[in-house]
């Protein structure tokens, strides 16, 4: 691909005199063994502020891309938690689509096998973070071309030896302090982050929750905290292996999801499940962003599960939907569905969204 006539202005990189922080320590329901031991930070590629610093500056720097229009952020928006909202199919740098939404990131830190994307074909984050550069659909970058123009810039080497103590530029280096920033991205002060830390048990009534809002909160620990807070642990909901949730009812799909990286029918419709805080924020949902709002996914669960031969156990004994199909569900109520969500919009995190630590540190000129 070359590069469009009408390349985009040149931005100008604006960094802090007094470097961010991305090393503080959260809070105490963060520091449990349940949650530590999710922790998949390699000990080769510890977080530093001079690391994740360098990542953000990669991050959002469009010539990462084949023409210089895109960077990680433009499928990772920081108002809608590093999700994209533009379409079902994410957009690639010369207008094609991708065959999935982009993950929504956040949380990444704690997931414990460590393997990315929908079907979790990167087997690190540090392998991830650079595939979507290389892809064709997505940045369509050569890494060779893009190091060469990085270290035609002045801030680079700078920024490299701050973060490896010596200014050489490399691919690994590169991926490394992406993955540091991306593992930086923990939300943590919500509604429900307050309201956790004023009570004994996640089971007892928040006192900062409405009514409506405890109500779903003791609906999701009854029927969905198995998949979304497995260990028990009041920190990263999310799921810790695919698995496969009745979005289709049999393998007549294009997109198997795992079962297309393993070859291993038994995992077809098995997809890798993203944290769910700041869910509000990340619609469309789904790894085809097939259900538009909230409402839509907790109506699957209710009502939409499909009876799909590789269908989680947890699932399987549902009750069945009448007159859908051989649908089954959760059953919930208008007001338990309403309540649901009304506890999922808890998890927003404001001061996720708008934290000047991951936000873009280009400006146009």
């Amino acid at each position: 691909y070359s590069a469009a006539a009408d390349a985009p202005a040149a931005r100008k990189l604006s960094l802090p005199d007094t470097p961010f922080r991305y090393t503080d320590e959260l809070p105490v329901h963060f520091q449990s063994r349940g949650v530590r031991d999710l922790d998949n930070t390699p000990p080769e590629n510890r977080t530093t502020d001079a690391g994740a610093a360098l990542g953000r500056v990669l991050f959002y720097d469009t010539r990462l891309s084949a023409n210089g229009t895109v960077s990680c952020a433009s499928c990772h928006q920081q108002k809608h938690a590093f999700s994209d909202p533009t379409g079902r199919f994410s957009k690639g740098f010369a207008g094609g689509h991708t065959d999935r939404n982009a993950m929504p990131f956040g949380e990444v830190r704690f997931y414990p096998r460590g393997r990315f994307f929908w079907d979790e074909r990167a087997r690190t984050l540090e392998d991830q973070v650079l595939m979507p550069v290389r892809n064709k659909v997505e940045m369509g970058g050569d890494m060779t071309a893009i190091l060469a123009a990085l270290g035609a810039d002045p801030a680079y080497p700078d920024l490299f030896q701050k973060a490896f103590g010596d200014p050489k530029l490399t691919e690994s280096r590169t991926a490394r302090a992406l993955a540091q920033f991306v593992r930086a991205m923990i939300s943590y002060r919500s509604k429900y982050d307050a309201g956790v830390a004023q009570v004994r048990s996640r089971a007892d009534d928040f006192p900062n929750f409405t009514r409506e809002e405890n109500r779903g909160k003791q609906l999701f620990n009854q029927r969905c905290a198995s998949c979304h807070q497995p260990g028990q642990q009041d920190a990263v909901f999310s799921d810790q292996t695919p698995h496969n949730t009745g979005l289709d009812a049999d393998l007549k799909v294009a997109d198997l999801g795992v079962a297309d990286v393993t070859f291993d029918k038994n995992r077809a419709g098995h997809f890798k499940s993203p944290s769910l805080r700041n869910v509000a924020l990340t619609a469309p949902y789904m790894h085809d962003g097939r259900f538009a709002t909230l409402e839509d996914a907790v109506e699957h669960y209710s009502t939409g599960i499909k009876p799909h031969p590789n269908l989680d156990g947890r699932l399987r004994n549902l009750p069945p939907t009448p007159g859908g199909r051989g649908t089954r569900g959760f059953q919930f109520s208008a007001g338990e569905k309403a309540a649901l969500v009304a506890f999922l919009k808890t998890l927003t995190d404001p001061t996720f969204i708008t934290d000047p630590r991951f936000a873009d540190p280009f400006a146009a000129r």
